[in-house]
């Protein structure tokens, strides 16, 4: 099989490489996916560059342990374990894998769902892990309520874009922050609310907001804290903008300061699970999830679509279409 393989730490363009590879056989519990379309984000650079060093604790200190870049894929199954009970060879799949940039990928059973008929496989591939970003921070991080006012920061990227919906979903007045070619683009996801930050700085304006989903964290934490309620909430879900010790300490501060002041300032981790894998491939059935596709890249293309990430100015979600490599 093709994939694209990297054996070394660096900048994409100088360790990732074309190669083939053997097809992987299934374990008793897993299954083999021949991949459609897999999507990339900032976390998949981290991964690729082993930079922050913080990402190598999961990606290997020294080398990568896996060498494909990417975790969200959409496909069919070609073969399954022994064990595999949810899943039949020939069922339209997505979810969370390790090394997505390849035509074929090897699935835990527990991290698949079936795909939404209605959707396209580049779609599809758009939803695990930056909807699951979204879902956790507004549920599980903000604990977000209905009528309350939220605002998201960097809302027309992969995971604001899925934050827009879903805040609404939940009964939320959504304000999204975006550059002015996507003020429209937030409107028609359903936001009631939109800042052209090329224009207006959302930190001093009088709107004041219950919570704050802030994936891109370009403000000082006093400057959020301004504008939110007394007894708001700021969570935070962004890995840019700072190195070394700078993002050490950006990482930790907030959850040194927030027992001593009436904010409720909160990190989380995303974990993937099939039970908010397959809730997600509900709404999205039943149109109350609509995955924005900004740009598509061949499989060979990978190191421009990792590239087209780092820019920090991706359109909704990054897909590398295996069927147009």
């Amino acid at each position: 099989m093709r994939a694209m393989v990297q054996h070394i730490y660096g900048h994409p363009a100088e360790v990732l490489r074309s190669e083939e590879l053997p097809t992987p056989d299934v374990g008793p519990e897993e299954v083999l996916v021949q991949v459609r379309a897999a999507s990339l984000r900032i976390g998949n650079l981290f991964a690729v560059r082993g930079a922050p060093f913080l990402a190598r604790l999961s990606t290997g200190l020294r080398r990568p342990k896996v060498g494909v870049p990417g975790y969200d894929i959409s496909g069919e199954v070609v073969s399954v374990g022994s064990g595999v009970t949810k899943f039949v060879v020939g069922d339209e799949v997505f979810g969370v894998v390790n090394g997505a940039c390849a035509e074929y990928a090897i699935a835990a059973e527990s991290d698949l769902v079936h795909k939404p008929a209605r959707l396209t496989f580049d779609e599809a591939a758009a939803i695990p892990t930056s909807a699951l970003a979204a879902l956790h921070g507004l549920r599980d991080a903000a604990q977000l309520q209905p009528g309350q006012h939220i605002l998201i920061n960097g809302a027309s990227g992969g995971v604001g874009t899925f934050a827009v919906q879903l805040a609404k979903q939940m009964g939320a007045q959504v304000t999204g922050v975006c550059s002015t070619r996507n003020l429209d683009l937030l409107r028609d996801l359903g936001a009631d609310h939109v800042i052209d930050y090329t224009k207006e700085d959302f930190t001093r304006g009088e709107q004041r907001y219950d919570v704050i989903l802030d994936n891109v964290e370009n403000r000082s934490l006093a400057d959020c804290r301004r504008v939110l309620v007394r007894d708001g909430t700021l969570v935070l879900n962004s890995g840019t903008g700072s190195s070394g010790m700078g993002l050490m300490i950006r990482l930790i501060r907030p959850v040194l300061l927030n027992p001593f002041v009436s904010h409720r300032l909160r990190r989380f981790l995303s974990n993937p699970n099939q039970a908010d894998l397959a809730h997600l491939g509900e709404l999205a059935e039943s149109g109350e999830l609509r995955p924005v596709v900004g740009r598509t890249f061949t499989l060979g293309d990978t190191v421009a679509a990792l590239q087209y990430v780092e820019t920090g100015h991706a359109r909704g979600n990054v897909v590398v279409a295996m069927s147009a490599a």
